[in-house]
């Protein structure tokens, strides 16, 4: 009784947050689709026999489920998962199973092999009986939710009555129940956080829809409350605040929240005409340069593999141009790569689902994305592309917004670059999170003087950007875009910095790209300056630097980049690691990299200019 009075106190109270979708919307539907049958989730029983039927007539599904078919059979000499955690988390451990889970069931829909289900029901009630799945860090309940919920809904019939009982009984406790009793600051949440976990329970809720329906329709009424929140994050027009790489964790479990509610209850309460979020289905072309790395601003690798968000949307919006500057060729890659799974092998945990949105994918398609984009959202970026092609496209992205962003780095003003297929101008991503924490570090505060600014790769020293003095950028400041326009065969953009540095009253970064002569120059501009002021400006690089005078070149993989820097004081090229200082020793040591250093000191008007150019060797 005490949890059923917790039930209607949630689910009025997220009523009063969105009074579009009532309670009792959401309880029909609940109450009509705990009278289907399993499967339920993302897929019935006909969806397994038309992929089963694609297979004979389509590569991509026959590439994806010989991989799918591969993984299981090494997941099969697994002993099952245990309850280790590393530091705070068990997240490794969650995705893990979700891995499994998902790949033994899929398998299991396709082939009927009873080795797959065998196994996937000892990896469901290992973890079922699990004292608990660490709450205190929830995404590693959600993502343990989803693993389950899958399992169990697709695979219901054939598990053994007792197993399936416990099943449902460990995802009811250990998921369920556990965010009704002890909701925690996710469910409010802004960021990747509410997407995921909210996905995980609406998962969890919907294969449980029959045992608990007023648990079920809380959960689903609290995630559709309270999603908008994380999916604020779309606006205006699809970009992502904390970069690609959370935008896949995000956007992926925000894709399977809403096809879950979809499918399951015939909805989605309107989360997807949300602003910025249809649009986001541009998002992972615009910031993926020719060299296949992404403009990985923020705590974000740059890196990029399939994504089966990005088969979603191609599909929900009957957009095959969306799979093939990228997608396609990275679906290709990962299916018919043989991987070696091993106890703690995650890969790519969702892999699975993205068969259910296949579809062909026509030759001859460009993206219908912009070259030029301004993302306009809370942490702005600004993409520059001289062409959808992959070998001699320039393709810059610049940073606009605040270290302050969740996730954020010292990194306005920081730009990468790519030209002739290579990237030139690299962000060094994220520090480890473990390898900080361990040492009791403050990774997550966001203050000034946090230990998070002392890590070379988060602040402003390994950035592409500008320093005076030594000095940081300002967390609580921000730069924004003030210009980004095309006139004839020039891209012209511009950002105010100024709202970042306390030792200058204007400093201004343009980028502008030459269509014709496919140059790029970068032109910094500061007033206000103290004379003898020192500006750095920085650029971090895998490529084989020399210096010669006011022009530095670029040498990789046959091809040369030069710089030619301009200023009208006199300055010095520089060139070094990009790494910390030799006492700071838990910076990675960023091997393969070097930092090239350009300084100038200010004169009495306090006024600096320094303009680089960028071109390849070669381009016409």
């Amino acid at each position: 009784m005490r949890l059923f009075r917790l039930l209607i106190v949630l689910a009025a109270s997220a009523a009063s947050a969105l009074p579009s979708v009532t309670t009792n919307d959401v309880a029909e539907r609940v109450k009509s689709a705990a009278q289907t049958t399993h499967p339920r989730l993302f897929a019935q029983k006909e969806t397994f026999q038309k992929l089963k039927d694609a297979a004979t007539t389509d590569d991509l599904t026959r590439i994806g489920m010989a991989s799918i078919r591969s993984d299981a059979e090494q997941i099969l000499t697994l002993k099952p998962a245990e309850r280790i955690k590393t530091g705070k988390r068990l997240l490794h451990v969650s995705r893990a199973v979700l891995f499994r889970v998902s790949t033994l069931a899929m398998a299991y829909r396709l082939d009927g092999d009873k080795r797959y289900l065998k196994k996937t029901q000892e990896e469901l009630i290992a973890v079922s009986r699990f004292s608990d799945w660490n709450p205190s860090h929830f995404l590693d309940v959600a993502e343990m939710s989803l693993a389950v919920a899958i399992g169990y809904d697709w695979l219901y019939h054939d598990l053994d009555p007792e197993a399936r009982t416990e099943i449902a009984a460990g995802l009811t406790r250990h998921g369920i129940q556990t965010s009704l009793r002890s909701p925690g600051w996710w469910v409010r949440a802004s960021n990747n956080w509410g997407q995921v976990c909210h996905a995980g329970l609406i998962a969890a809720a919907l294969a449980l829809a029959e045992d608990d329906p007023a648990a079920a329709t809380a959960i689903i009424h609290r995630a559709v409350t309270n999603l908008p929140r994380s999916m604020a994050a779309f606006a205006p027009n699809g970009c992502y605040p904390e970069g690609p790489g959370y935008w896949s964790y995000g956007t992926d479990f925000n894709v399977l929240a809403i096809d879950l509610l979809k499918n399951v209850l015939g909805t989605d309460f309107g989360l997807e005409t949300l602003p910025g979020f249809l649009e986001t289905a541009s998002y992972l072309d615009l910031v993926t340069g020719p060299s296949g790395k992404t403009f990985n601003y923020a705590d974000g690798g740059m890196g990029r593999g399939t994504d089966c968000a990005t088969w979603w949307f191609a599909k929900r919006l009957n957009r095959p141009d969306l799979l093939t500057y990228f997608e396609r060729d990275a679906y290709r890659a990962y299916a018919l790569k043989r991987h070696r799974v091993t106890d703690t092998y995650d890969g790519n945990r969702i892999f699975p689902l993205t068969l259910l949105w296949l579809q062909p994918v026509p030759d001859g398609l460009t993206p219908s994305a912009p070259l030029l984009w301004n993302s306009k959202g809370p942490q702005p970026i600004t993409i520059q592309r001289s062409g959808w092609e992959n070998r001699t496209a320039f393709f810059v992205g610049l940073k606009a917004g605040s270290p302050s962003g969740n996730h954020g780095h010292m990194d306005g003003g920081s730009f990468v670059l790519d030209a002739g297929g290579i990237r030139w101008a690299y962000d060094l991503g994220a520090e480890p999170y473990h390898r900080i924490e361990s040492r009791n570090m403050s990774l997550w505060n966001m203050r000034q003087d946090s230990d998070r600014w002392r890590i070379y790769r988060l602040a402003t020293d390994s950035h592409n950007t500008l320093m005076i003095n030594g000095c940081q950028q300002k967390v609580s400041g921000a730069a924004k875009v003030t210009a980004c326009e095309t006139r004839g065969h020039i891209q012209q953009v511009e950002l105010d910095l100024s709202g970042l540095y306390t030792n200058a009253t204007q400093v201004v970064r343009s980028g502008t790209l030459d269509l014709q002569t496919r140059t790029y120059t970068l032109t910094d501009t500061l007033r206000g300056l103290t004379p003898g002021d020192t500006v750095r400006w920085s650029m971090v690089t895998a490529a084989k630097p020399t210096v010669r005078g006011n022009d530095l070149t670029l040498e990789e993989a046959g091809k040369t980049l030069l710089l030619s820097a301009r200023a009208p004081q006199p300055f010095q090229w520089e060139t070094g690691p990009a790494s910390g200082p030799p006492e700071a020793d838990w910076n990675s040591p960023n091997k393969g990299f070097s930092q090239l250093l350009l300084f100038v000191t200010a004169p009495e008007t306090g006024e600096v200019e320094i303009a680089v150019t960028f071109k390849l060797n070669g381009n016409k």
